[in-house]
């Protein structure tokens, strides 16, 4: 009996414990700014996102293949649009359709910085094109979204800076240091070998310059909204580092023929044993601190009840990881990521493939090369004649500090936008530009103050992509107040 109770006791002692934890719990008290409203016109920006989505600078793999001449007119149509831009600062057009805007600033001593973009959006997928509400090059404004590629990626991010320097000139602002405007042609094709990003980076590094700090796509405002759980918050991650990307082409062979002599199994047969070791033979998951931390300011903003599970996260680590790794966007966190895209045999049907080959994609968390990739595959296909070809691919990228200027002065603004904004690091998904500048710079953010829904950012790169026009004026408000401070000694 006097176990028993003893075992009560422990029990209530935990629980108490707990609760008192729990109530501890909480995000850190941060003085929110308040900055003066900003002069913005909303309009404007409207009418010229509009003209930019019509201007098709759609980029393709094959550089043969990319109508240069559309990247030509949306040059003279950003000059055209921002006039004291065009007379204030320098433009130097390097490879075929990369653009270099110079901002000179008082002091040259100091080391510039960079706003980047990329001009390029993907292509339609055949056949989508009727299933648009608003035809996908039109630009249609409804008065609520701004509809067509690139309205989320991101010519909404372009055309906000543009904006945004635009307006600062009208106003008379100098800037300490010298603002760089940088603008890629083929960010979307994940080219490692012709990037336009590369080409930028060669430039500057050819002439010494070295940037303080680099502002690219990669993080969004994220509404967080579950009853009962957190409430009514905005997630506004910064992406201080990216993961990697490979594609592998992974090929049998056979002995081909006439399909009328079929073997048991042709390459393509075997092929289906070589796509299913590769996806029954995942990577391991692990939490990184980063991923961690975030989920924990997550975690903090959480209700009290919620927070009784939540203040214990660093112990739940095992439990978080299994329930992860069952769903895809969360894995993503947590796992280099394997996907079977493409796949191609013989050309006609009546034929038996000499050889089958699938392409697999790897998005790699940090901590995993190329190399160990490939080394993976070779060693969890059981079929050792397989062939292995790489065909493109990038290391994931270097941590960028959480406690740099840059990265306090967008956490600055983006809790002076919404006093129920959570900030926290995280690690980019997808690629960016921004990868290429690690050899002139240190401190790479990945960050748009655009606010949308989940389900609005599936519409990237997909039918119907569209951009909420109600965050117009307080996208373009940011971009200045970073121009401002950050282009400050």
């Amino acid at each position: 009996m006097k176990k028993r109770y003893a075992a009560l006791g422990a029990v209530g002692a935990l629980t108490a414990v707990n609760m008192v934890r729990a109530a501890r719990f909480v995000p850190e008290k941060v003085e929110h700014e308040v900055f003066e409203k900003e002069n913005v016109n909303p309009e404007r920006y409207r009418k010229h996102l509009s003209e930019a989505i019509r201007i098709k600078t759609i980029s393709h793999a094959n550089p043969e293949e990319t109508d240069w001449a559309e990247f030509d007119k949306f040059r003279e149509f950003l000059l055209s649009a921002y006039p004291l831009i065009s007379q204030n600062l320098s433009l130097e057009t390097v490879g075929r359709a990369n653009l270099i805007f110079r901002w000179k600033g008082k002091d040259p001593s100091l080391d510039p910085i960079a706003l980047l973009s990329h001009q390029d959006v993907v292509p339609l997928e055949d056949g989508t094109e009727d299933d648009w509400t608003h035809p996908a090059f039109d630009g249609f404004d409804d008065g609520e979204f701004i509809w067509g590629r690139g309205a989320l990626d991101m010519k909404n991010h372009l055309i906000a800076v543009m904006e945004a320097v635009e307006t600062l000139l009208e106003e008379g602002f100098e800037p300490e240091r010298d603002v760089y405007l940088l603008f890629g042609e083929n960010e979307e094709v994940m080219s490692t070998i012709d990037s336009g990003a590369m080409k930028i980076v060669d430039t500057l590094k050819s002439r010494g310059v070295h940037l303080d700090s680099v502002l690219d796509e990669g993080g969004a405002m994220l509404p967080v909204n579950i009853k009962g759980v957190i409430n009514n918050k905005i997630l506004a991650g910064i992406g201080i580092a990216e993961k990697g990307y490979a594609d592998f082409e992974i090929s049998v062979r056979g002995k081909g023929g006439h399909s009328s002599q079929a073997p048991k199994h042709t390459a393509i047969g075997k092929l289906a044993d070589v796509i299913k070791d590769i996806e029954n033979h995942q990577f391991k998951a692990n939490i990184s601190e980063n991923v961690f931390e975030l989920f924990s300011e997550i975690g903090k903003n959480c209700t009290y009840p919620a927070r009784l599970v939540t203040c214990n996260l660093r112990l739940l680590k095992p439990v978080m990881k299994a329930v992860m790794t069952q769903i895809p966007p969360a894995a993503s966190f947590v796992r280099t990521t394997t996907g079977i895209t493409m796949a191609e045999g013989s050309p006609t049907a009546n034929v038996l493939p000499q050889k089958a080959s699938i392409t697999a994609n790897f998005r790699m968390m940090p901590g995993t090369t190329v190399e160990d990739v490939e080394k993976h595959i070779k060693k969890v296909v059981r079929n050792k004649d397989i062939e292995v070809k790489l065909v493109k691919g990038k290391n994931p990228s270097s941590f960028s500090p959480t406690d740099s200027r840059c990265f306090n002065i967008i956490k600055r603004l983006a809790l002076a936008e919404n006093e129920n904004a959570i900030v926290a690091p995280f690690l980019v998904m997808g690629g960016t530009d921004a990868y290429h500048y690690q050899p002139i710079c240190e401190n790479i953010y990945r960050y748009a103050p655009f606010r949308a829904s989940s389900e609005l950012l599936l519409t990237t790169h997909g039918t119907n992509e569209r951009l909420p026009v109600e965050c117009v004026e307080d996208c373009v408000a940011f971009f200045k107040r970073y121009v401002r401070l950050a282009s400050g000694k």
